[in-house]
């Protein structure tokens, strides 16, 4: 079925409308973005039940931007009356204008920018899902849930819990200009199954695994056989050793190759970064930062994954953009005012936290492109070296190129074959150029993971999602 656009939108549109031609009389700029989004989260243990109608993404609201002699102010707001829009034009003026003018008085440059071009563009974008989250029957849920609990507390060695989270949101955005009106409904979900038990030395130790996509809680029914992988995984964590540090041959799985892929060349490339002269790879547009085997794709485009919108939250249009073509960066993604002050086309990445937060140059799907190489041909050249899986966290400095990973469990391999042994955490460093540089193998398969959320700025928080093939490189280990 098709995710069917907010009537609350739809009923609001002519007034947002009249309200946009109004404040067109006064700048040279106006765009109003306005958005509804349902959903509901829910945590469910052997310890603690948590429901909630709403998540991290649910909100109704309205945001306003304009632009005077080349500075922009906004203004956000969550009420609206379609029958007396002239009270809400006389606050949006007071103020916009009072915006305006603190910037004039102090002097502030604010990177003087012409107004963004208004092209005329029409769309209208309902996406699939199969069930909706707004329909959900949540006690069924919680039952189904409460069930795979228990179950993973059966068959889990040594579980102390074990605990299912999910959540699903309804996405509509409607955003219009003078000569645009961009209209967007879509779904997405994600789930995970966790566990946690304690090791001989009385550590407690953490096992998890995830789904997402585009679509309904129907993508939660992929939690199953998710849960069933994990009794092994937590036998191979409760015996884990240490990794001796040093340099050593890896496979990334698509997983680490997908966190690899974000800290790299994602943050590094985001091209508001440029503007304020605080990344690296401004430098290296036009140079080799990979091997020929490395490619890497950007946007909304790439994937039906969590952050497959139609449109971001400026009205641009979303791409595919290639990053890196067989080892050289050919550009970066950037929001649209980034875009103006750069003199480049903007990419469709301009995103918000929520309808009152500030646009940023984020990523949406950041992705390694495949190969022609198996997992087994990569294990068979592996002197010694480890398969990296499962993603914690990572971190890098756009400044100097260095990043930072944190993997939580590498499989030993010597001579060519996996031993068995298994070392946990790991953290995986290096510099962005030698890491890219030493792939020399690229598998087939492709997969990409949208269960994390990526901060920037003043930890401004947006949804994202990241993977690729295996990817054999050499890495730094501790």
């Amino acid at each position: 079925m098709k995710a069917p656009f907010s009537p609350w939108l739809t009923a609001i549109a002519p007034a947002l409308r009249a309200l946009a031609e109004r404040l067109g009389d006064s700048y040279d700029y106006v765009s109003i973005l306005s958005t509804d989004s349902v959903g509901f989260s829910l945590s469910i243990s052997q310890h603690s039940k948590s429901v909630s109608n709403s998540n991290m993404t649910t909100e109704r609201g309205t945001v306003v931007r304009v632009c005077r002699d080349g500075r922009y102010s906004e203004y956000a707001f969550d009420r609206l009356d379609p029958k007396n829009i002239g009270d809400t034009e006389s606050v949006l003026r007071r103020e916009l204008d009072r915006q305006l003018a603190l910037l004039e008085s102090l002097g502030v440059e604010n990177y003087p920018t012409p107004p963004l071009p208004d092209e005329p563009l029409t769309l209208f974008v309902e996406k699939e899902a199969a069930i909706l989250p707004e329909r959900t029957e949540l006690r069924e849920l919680v039952e189904r849930f409460s069930t795979l609990s228990s179950l993973g507390m059966e068959t889990i060695p040594g579980a102390l819990d074990c605990q299912l989270n999910a959540s699903s949101t309804h996405i509509s955005k409607l955003f219009l200009t003078a000569k645009r009106d961009l209209r967007q409904s879509y779904v997405y979900t994600e789930g995970s199954v966790s566990a946690y038990a304690p090791n001989a030395a009385g550590e407690t130790k953490l096992v998890y695994e995830g789904v997402s996509g585009l679509g309904g809680p129907e993508i939660l029914d992929g939690l199953r056989a998710k849960l069933d992988g994990l009794p092994e995984t937590m036998s191979q964590v409760l015996s884990a050793g240490r990794v001796e540090p040093g340099e050593y041959e890896i496979i990334a799985d698509p997983g680490i190759s997908g966190l690899i892929a974000h800290e790299a060349f994602g943050h590094g490339v985001e091209m508001d970064m440029f503007v304020k002269g605080r990344a690296l790879g401004a430098q290296y547009l036009g140079k080799r930062v990979g091997s020929d085997l490395v490619t890497m794709h950007e946007g909304a485009l790439c994937a039906d994954s969590v952050t497959a919108f139609a449109f971001d939250d400026e009205g641009t249009p979303a791409g595919d953009v290639t990053e890196i073509d067989r080892g050289i960066l050919r550009t970066g993604i950037c929001d649209a005012l980034s875009a103006l002050r750069l003199g480049v086309a903007p990419t469709g990445n301009g995103k918000r936290e929520s309808f009152s937060h500030k646009a940023y140059t984020r990523m949406t799907n950041t992705v390694f492109d495949s190969g022609d190489d198996t997992l087994e041909d990569m294990i068979a050249s592996v002197h010694h070296g480890y398969l990296l899986r499962g993603t914690e966290s990572g971190m890098e400095d756009p400044k100097h190129w260095g990043i930072q990973c944190i993997v939580h469990r590498g499989y030993e391999i010597r001579d060519g074959r996996l031993t068995g042994a298994v070392v946990s955490p790991v953290v995986m460093t290096g510099y962005v150029p030698e890491l890219l540089g030493n792939v020399t193998m690229v598998s087939p398969d492709r997969i990409i993971g949208g269960n994390g959320y990526c901060g920037k700025g003043y930890k401004e928080l947006v949804k994202v999602a990241d993977g690729g093939p295996y990817l054999k490189t050499k890495a730094r280990l501790g």
